[in-house]
Order: structure tokens, then sequence, then C-alpha cells
């Protein structure tokens, strides 16, 4: 492989490498804690190959007893590696014949292999230039389970990986369930050799070896390499040192292990989160969920009390003087919810509405409901839960917050309007008017009490000026008050919808920071988890 190709297929791991560390810190809390685990592994197992010897190429002999591992593992070394260790426990520790010493031994280190054995070079296989390290290991059936947990770390972490089966026990489960098929992405740097063929007939060589193929492909391996051998009569052992030097000489080994375990990881992220993207924040939700946390937290009141608080102070400002006195006795509904008070800290200010009850917690938490509900919709299990617990979250403060929203909101509600003073002046006038008309008559009247001589008094269309201007200053403030009523109705409904409009903005923005906020950052999670995740796998 060339320079620039190694950089490249170096360059693309780390895109995935960075990616799978990127999908599981955002999918901490998400999924399943030994799913993560297994990732970080797999991210700790990369650096850390990565920062040894590149330039070395690991693979590893598996296989179960009297599957003649061993042999074979010499046969293809060209010397006894294995009878030149004899006083190694051959069934518990692993083996290294080593081709190229220099940058091995931290390898080797890592590896946890402890018995090596820098073999002779093999012209048309291995030499010190080919950087290549096999390792025999012990049987993954043995009854020892410090045997079985060797091979199982190995697995992990060799760059290829040599599977010799024989023809008694190739179809065995215990090494398709418990190996091969968890290693299904792994067909690049997997060679899977039937030894012991020399114990077939050979016209029952292709069958058999067809079978394997056929049992490798069930388990996901249909494009792995698959040779025959035989250790003991030499048999295909040309062609097992072939692939093997094949791999060694590319040196692509390593980095296509490495993507191989980004993919398996990718894959076990993939199902433990499940597929799909979540609808999302939109406005129509956003719209009913404020709207039914209005309800929730009594807008509708307030709305009420600003309107009738104008209309009363209208009445005090516009109506007939001689009754207005009366709606002096009414209390101002915004003063009794607290909703007028002045020069109050409005990160302090409390209403006097009702505390919310089990109906409007019921509501409330119904409205947050059908808002996570609506927003999740689309998204895999685990992310539903997710993003459903963001908006439950803020459950307990939320009541607490609309009230203080409700309390800190300018409703405008104080003010007087234009037309206020006009309609109080002319009031007036007619009150005096009317007050001046009695008065006129009570000096007529004093004048004729005390026999003496009553001026003639003025006439319009045939009616005394001072009983003209009684009635005329009585009705002209019945109809001014009339009038003030109506005028002050459409006003008070207009400074309640302003009201209202205020509110609910202040509902909006509590819904904002408690419930949709937090969802939408939920929403935003997982759509990047399955960017991140996209990027790993490929």
């Amino acid at each position: 492989m060339s320079r620039h190709g190694a950089a490249a297929q170096a360059s693309r791991l780390d895109r995935r490498l960075e990616a799978l560390n990127e999908a599981r810190e955002l999918a901490a809390g998400a999924l399943p804690e030994d799913v993560l685990d297994s990732v970080l592994q797999v991210l700790d197992r990369a650096s850390s190959r990565r920062s040894l010897s590149g330039d070395h190429t690991v693979v590893g002999f598996f296989g179960a007893t009297g599957s003649g591992k061993s042999s074979l593992f010499n046969a293809v070394s060209g010397e006894e590696i294995a009878t030149a260790a004899a006083r190694r426990p051959t069934t518990s520790e692993p083996l290294a014949g080593i081709w190229g010493a220099e940058g091995s031994e931290a390898l080797l280190d890592w590896l946890d292999v402890r018995n090596r054995h820098h073999a002779a070079p093999m012209p048309g296989f291995a030499d010190e230039g080919t950087g290549l390290i096999l390792l025999d290991l012990p049987d993954f059936d043995s009854t020892r389970a410090a045997n079985r947990e060797i091979v199982e770390r190995m697995v992990g972490l060799v760059d290829v990986l040599v599977w010799v089966l024989d023809p008694q026990k190739y179809a065995d489960a215990a090494v398709h369930n418990d190996f091969l098929t968890p290693l299904a992405s792994h067909g690049a740097v997997t060679l899977v050799v039937l030894n012991q063929v020399d114990r077939l007939p050979e016209r029952d060589v292709p069958p058999v070896l067809e079978s394997l193929k056929g049992i490798l492909a069930r388990d996901g391996l249909g494009k792995v390499q698959v040779l025959g051998a035989s250790a003991v009569a030499g048999t295909g052992v040309d062609k097992v040192r072939a692939a093997i030097r094949q791999v060694a000489t590319q040196r692509q080994a390593q980095s296509q292990r490495l993507g191989a375990d980004v993919t398996a990881a990718s894959a076990r992220l993939a199902e433990a989160s499940g597929s799909g993207e979540a609808a999302g924040v939109s406005a129509a939700s956003k719209a009913r969920l404020a709207e039914e946390l209005a309800v929730a937290a009594n807008v509708p009141v307030v709305v009420d009390a600003v309107v009738r608080s104008y209309r009363l102070e209208a009445t005090r400002r516009t109506g007939w003087p001689v009754t207005r006195w009366l709606v002096r006795f009414r209390p101002d509904p915004l003063r009794r919810l607290n909703l007028r008070r002045e020069g109050a800290n409005p990160e302090l200010n409390r209403t006097s509405l009702p505390p919310a009850g089990a109906p409007e917690r019921a509501r409330a938490d119904a409205a947050v409901r059908e808002f996570a509900d609506a927003t999740s919709d689309g998204a895999p299990g685990p992310w539903r839960a997710v993003i459903r617990g963001a908006a439950r979250e803020g459950r307990e403060q939320l009541p607490d917050a609309l009230d203080q929203a409700i309390a800190s909101t300018e409703l405008k509600a104080g003010g007087t309007s234009w037309w206020w003073t006009p309609f109080n002046i002319v009031q007036w006038f007619a009150l005096l008017t009317a007050f001046g008309g009695f008065a006129w008559l009570g000096v007529l009247a004093a004048l004729g009490y005390l026999q003496l001589p009553v001026p003639e008094v003025p006439l319009v269309e045939g009616w005394p000026v001072p009983t003209v201007m009684i009635a005329g200053g009585a009705l002209l403030g019945i109809v001014l008050a009339v009038l003030a009523k109506f005028i002050a109705g459409a006003a008070a409904r207009a400074r309640g919808a302003t009201a209202r409009k205020r509110l609910k903005g202040s509902v909006a923005a509590v819904a904002e920071d408690y419930v949709v906020e937090p969802v939408a950052l939920e929403v935003s999670r997982l759509a990047s988890f399955n960017k991140a995740l996209q990027t790993a796998a490929r």
C-alpha cells in the first residue's frame, strides 16, 4: 500500500474513532452503561494499539483442542517454535514467533506475551523487514477458565485472526456462536483454515469446505477467505503462508482491524439506540403548550380581573357623579390578586391567585406530556424516554415559575384613558347645571315663601329655564354614564386582549426555559448522535 493510501486510511480511521467517541459521549444517560463501556474499551484499545508499532502485524492462531492449531503454527513458521519452547505450559500461555525484532517489545508487552521466539527468516514468507508476529494461543474450549480469558482478550487485540478448525468439529456451535458470529464485521482481517484435510478422502474435501463456507456465511462471514490445509502432510500450508504474507506486507491489517472494531461498536450502539429521528420542536406544539399552561396558570382569571378593573376605574372616573361614589366600596380585582403593586421587585413578585390544585397540575402535566410526545415522535425508544424525562425535569418548579411570571408581567392596567377627562368634565358640568337649576328654583321658591317680588323666569320653548337646566343636566349625566359604560366595555376588552397577549408571552417564556429548551437540547443530542454514529459506521 502506498504512503498516500496509508495516510488516507489512517485519516479516515481517525475520523471514525472521533465520531465513535462523540456518539458514546452523546449517548451517556440514554443507552445502557454496559454498551457504552464496551465502546470505551474499543476506543482505549485503538488508542493503545496505534501508539505502538505500526510496522508489525500481529496474527493470532485460534483453535479448539485437537484442531492441530500448534502444528499448523509450526508448519507456517517453518520451524518447531512450539517445541523450542517446550518448557512453556503451552495450554495456558501464548507463544510469539517474531520476524522483525525492532519495535516489537513494547507491542508484545501490551499483548502480555512473555514467551517470545525470534524466528529465522523464511524466503518468500517473512524476514526482519516484514514485521510479522505470529501468536500460538491456548485452546478456546479449554476447561481452564484462565485459558479462555486469554483467548477472549487476544481476540480483541490481535490484528489478524486465523481460526483453525478440524473436519470433525468445524460446525461446533461454541466457536461459531461465541467467537465467529460476534466478529462478523471483521471478515477483512479473518482467515479460516480447515486443518487436517489429510484425514478426509480427497473427494470429500471440496464439499466439506463448501459446507464450512455456508456456515460462515450464516455467521455473517460470507466473504472471509477459507483454506484447506494439513500441517502434517504440508498440504495447503503454502497458501496459508501466502495469505498471511499478503496481509503483513500490505500493512493494512492494523487499520482494518481497528476499523472493524469501530464498525462492530457502532453496530452495538445502533442496536441499543434503535433507528429514527425525533420530530422536533414545532411552532404549533410550542403554541399548544403555552396555551394549556396559560389556562393552568389562571391566565383567564387574570385577564378577567384586568377587564373588570378597567371597567371599575372607568366608572369611578366617568360615571354619573351622583352615584359613582358607590363603586369606591367595590375592591379592585387586580389588587385582590396582588397584581397592582407599585415598585415591587419582579424577582420576588407573587400573586394571590389560588394555588395550583389537582386539576391545574393535571392540566399542566398533560400539556407537558403532549408536547413531549409530539416532539419525540419518531425517536427510538431510549431517546423517547430521555426526551420525555427532559420535559418533566422542571415539573416541580413550573407552577411557582408560572406564578412569578404572571406577577412580573407588566399588564398596563393602571394607566388612564384619554377619554376619561373630557367625559368627567362634561359630567361635572351637567351636574353643576342641574344643581344650578335646583338653586334657581330654590331662590324662586324662597322669594315666593317670603312674599317678595318674584322675577319672571325666562322660558325656552315654553319650558322654564331652571327646569330645563335640571332635566337637561340630569339627562346629560345619565346619557354620558351609559355611553361611558359602553366605551369602557370595549376599551376593557381591548386592554384584556393586550394583557392576555403579554401574559401568554410570559407563560411562553417560562415554557421555553423549563420545558421547550431542555427538550430541544435532547432532540439535538439525538440528531448529533445519529450523525456521529453514521460517520463512525462507515
